[in-house]
């Protein structure tokens, strides 16, 4: 995937996602934007919640998308729905 394909308008505005998938033992996964663009990573560090930081398949979240080291990346991640 090329940076071109990421919206950068779109890195400060709050979004609505869904977990595309979570590796809870490895702590990161992918979120699928509500708009239909690329997917974004996430980092378990990420996750705005309390207790354990984990998602689920399929979980609706907010967060507002950066420019991470190598590609879009979800920050302020804040889970809305469980799976």
């Amino acid at each position: 995937m090329c940076s071109s394909d990421f919206n950068v308008a779109k890195m400060a505005d709050r979004q609505q996602g869904t977990v595309k998938w979570f590796n809870d033992e490895k702590g990161y996964g992918f979120i699928t934007p509500a708009d239909g663009g690329a997917d974004l990573f996430v980092h378990f560090r990420a996750i705005e919640s309390s207790g354990f930081k984990a998602l689920k398949e399929g979980q609706t979240v907010s967060f507002v998308a950066e420019q991470g080291q190598k590609g879009p990346q979800a920050a302020q991640v804040r889970p809305e729905s469980e799976a």
